[in-house]
């Protein structure tokens, strides 16, 4: 990033010239964008079985995670923090075996930790897209408030009903998915645009 010496650049300026080195990743960002509708289209096509899912995956990572944890803590040899790391990978291992064979309570216990999430993410969204207000980011004012919307309904649900909100969280997580990759597919085409001096 060239600036010149004495020269005052206002954030936007250098919002624009962070994007514009961007530029020659436009695709990786374009893909990704594409891959989050993909999903959140196929969560909103199978809503329950995108819950469920989500959880197998997640009992995978924790499991995948912990047995490298452990075999990392042997590998490392006698040290002082051997003791901690076999803990640590224990603990992924059996809480992934927990929710691999409990998917659909696990999922129940997850739903309010989503919507905090989306809520917390929600407001994040709209207060970084008011301030910093980069290329296109009325797209990305949108997606927060769709997220603090969801995520209020999704707390609600699971207050009325939480096995209702459970089938209807995949619905929710599949429109807060599609409407976030959205954002990117257009954040990425309007990257490729820019310039090289100007944004």
């Amino acid at each position: 990033m060239n600036v010149e010496p004495g020269k005052c650049v206002s954030g936007r300026e250098l919002l624009a010239q962070e994007f514009s080195h961007l530029r020659s990743d436009w695709l990786w960002l374009f893909l990704y964008g594409i891959l989050l509708v993909l999903c959140g289209i196929a969560a909103i096509i199978f809503p329950a079985v995108f819950s469920v899912a989500a959880m197998l995956i997640l009992a995978i990572v924790l499991m995948v995670a912990g047995l490298a944890t452990i075999i990392h803590s042997f590998w490392m040899g006698k040290w002082s923090g051997m003791l901690g790391q076999l803990f640590v990978g224990i603990l992924y291992f059996i809480v992934g075996m927990m929710i691999q064979s409990t998917p659909i309570k696990s999922a129940l216990a997850f739903i309010f930790v989503i919507a905090a999430f989306f809520i917390v993410v929600g407001v994040f969204r709209v207060v970084s897209s008011l301030a910093i207000r980069f290329p296109y980011w009325g797209w990305s004012l949108l997606n927060g408030i769709v997220t603090f919307l969801l995520g209020v309904i999704i707390y609600r649900l699971y207050e009325k009903s939480p096995a209702e909100s459970l089938f209807v969280l995949g619905l929710l997580i599949g429109i807060e998915m599609l409407f976030h990759g959205w954002v990117w597919v257009v954040l990425s085409l309007g990257i490729k645009k820019l310039s090289k001096t100007t944004a």
